[in-house]
């Protein structure tokens, strides 16, 4: 997994980012973002595939950025499972349908959003 930076990127602020999404083109989107931003960026393709992929990284996960809901697990559910290992993980959550999702308060991003909301939650929940 190649590791890109910018210009834009935050001195000192790269993180491991989990981007969590069912839809490919979104998903390789956020993470050509985040990575473009200085991140280490895994890609998953729904919260089962998560928490697998989870459990073989080397290391802490900082954030999950994640679809809410997603065939096989969804990602609220994907979130706290990765956090029996990890207790420290922070989590985005962006959706277009939210209905009945419990998210416990964490932050939340309705679809459609811009690239430049996007950072900006990542970048609060890095630095906060």
């Amino acid at each position: 997994m190649s590791r890109q930076t910018c210009p834009t990127a935050v001195p000192g602020a790269a993180r491991r980012v989990l981007v969590v999404e069912d839809e490919p083109a979104i998903r390789a989107l956020f993470a050509q973002v985040l990575r473009r931003d200085g991140h280490e960026v895994f890609e998953a393709e729904d919260g089962y595939a998560a928490v697998t992929l989870a459990a073989t990284v080397t290391g802490p996960i900082d954030l999950v950025v994640t679809d809410v809901v997603m065939p096989r697990l969804h990602g609220p559910d994907a979130v706290e499972a990765i956090r029996g290992r990890m207790p420290t993980l922070k989590a985005l959550y962006v959706s277009g349908y939210t209905a009945g999702a419990e998210l416990g308060g964490e932050p939340l991003l309705e679809k459609p959003f811009g690239v430049d909301e996007l950072l900006a939650a990542v970048r609060d929940l890095l630095e906060g």
